[in-house]
């Protein structure tokens, strides 16, 4: 049976659930739908076209084509202070997702009937696709301000589910994996500009005026040669001929057309030499950044009350589930051990199924064309044996063609 599971009710061995949800009975009661907007897309408790197990695959799934969407959860409030973050969750983009989001927003205690674009999160995490651009965010707020990741975490865009986990560890280290394997890891100080940088360049110095940083020079020894701009750029074409028709009187004298020479050298320029005097390229000597305040905290975050999907997609279709906030990454592998590990195998069977399903359809429907075709053109006689007239055969031509059209539509 499928349950939310909070804090005041689960703690296994070590581990610490924080926030589990997987969708089953009664999922309505636990998330509110933002009121922030009036035509916010609406969502549905699906498992999809292609699935394992309906009732154990059914998901939180966008609805409705070019739409924002914006739901959330809340539970008790917890901090991460000095222990592990795990946030996880599945993820199918059954309608072969072209331009939308996939991601959560995890925050602080707020109103989530106004819940948007605008609520204030501490991590925003998932799936961000639109055109070429396709990537897992990964965002922090610090200080007031969103930080995204210098560069982009791999994401997976085709009509499978996957799982997407996030670790944040007490030392300001993180890993995201995707299908429980590694998209990307490293240290929150090295991969996001939440602190301004160490040291700066000294403002008090500035690059003496007869530094020289040319590496290299004109050879002042290095001499233009006289004939150099003899050599014309272009000539006459040599097997250019006056055409026979030409008329000196009426069209004029005859000038051949030019053509690149090949002789020609182009603009002269002096060799280039080392220089001797060379310094080598100046270096701005830094000092200590006094704005600079290392902060070993950046991980941590004093409140995490809510949970929720803040997106715009243009095709809907995308189906959330198996949410998972704890501080146990072991617990997370076992979650999704028991839920998209356990499911995937049956999910892509009834996805090959399906689609062998429609090709033999569509192969039924080819050939009942063709035959009807075929009689049709029997009906009407063999052109070798029945003499027509053209507007006879417009109009048997005009019969065919509709006939095609008719068929070639119902398969679309």
């Amino acid at each position: 049976m499928k349950l939310v599971l909070f804090v005041s009710l689960i703690a296994v061995a070590s581990a610490t659930v924080f926030f589990k949800e997987e969708f089953g009975e009664g999922w309505e009661s636990r998330w509110t739908q933002s009121e922030s907007k009036s035509d916010y897309g609406k969502f549905a408790a699906s498992a999809g076209k292609f699935y394992g197990d309906k009732a154990r695959d059914t998901g939180l799934q966008t609805s409705e084509d070019a739409r924002f969407y914006a739901i959330a959860a809340e539970f008790p409030s917890f901090s991460n202070k000095d222990k592990d973050l795990v946030i996880q969750f599945t993820l199918k983009h059954e309608q072969g997702i072209d331009c939308g989001g996939g991601y959560l927003k995890l925050g602080p205690k707020t109103d989530l009937t106004t819940f948007n674009g605008d609520t204030q999160y501490n991590i925003m995490f998932g799936p961000d696709i639109c055109g070429a651009t396709k990537r897992s965010h990964l965002i922090f707020n610090y200080d007031g301000d969103n930080h995204l990741r210098r560069s982009d975490l791999r994401t997976e865009s085709d009509e499978f589910t996957h799982v997407y986990t996030l670790v944040v560890k007490p030392d300001q280290s993180y890993e995201v994996l995707i299908d429980q394997n590694s998209a990307g890891a490293g240290n929150l100080l090295e991969d996001f500009d939440f602190l301004p940088p160490q040291e700066i360049p000294d403002p008090n110095e500035s690059k003496p005026e007869d530094w020289v940083d040319d590496a290299m020079i004109p050879d002042p020894e290095d001499k233009k040669p006289e004939d150099w701009d003899d050599v014309p750029e272009t000539i006459e074409d040599p097997e250019a001929e006056k055409p026979d028709d030409w008329d000196d009187e009426e069209d004029g004298e005859y000038e051949a057309p030019t053509i690149p020479n090949p002789d020609y050298k182009g603009e002269w320029t002096p060799r280039m030499i080392e220089n001797p005097e060379y310094k080598g390229e100046w270096e701005h000597p830094m000092i200590a950044n006094p704005e600079y305040k290392h902060d070993d905290s950046i991980y941590a975050f004093d409140d995490f009350s809510f949970v929720g999907v803040d997106i715009w997609q243009v095709k809907s279709g995308s189906i959330f589930d198996n949410i998972l906030i704890t501080d146990s990454l072991e617990e997370a592998k076992e979650h999704a051990d028991a839920t998209w590990a356990a499911m995937k195998g049956d999910e892509k069977k009834k996805y090959d199924d399906d689609k062998e399903e429609k090709k033999k359809q569509a192969d039924e429907e080819r050939a009942k064309r063709d035959a009807e075709i075929k009689d049709q053109e029997e009906a009407e006689g063999d052109d070798d044996d029945l003499a027509e007239d053209d507007d006879a055969a417009a109009k048997r031509q005009e019969k065919l063609d509709a006939l095609k059209k008719k068929h070639e539509h119902a398969e679309l």
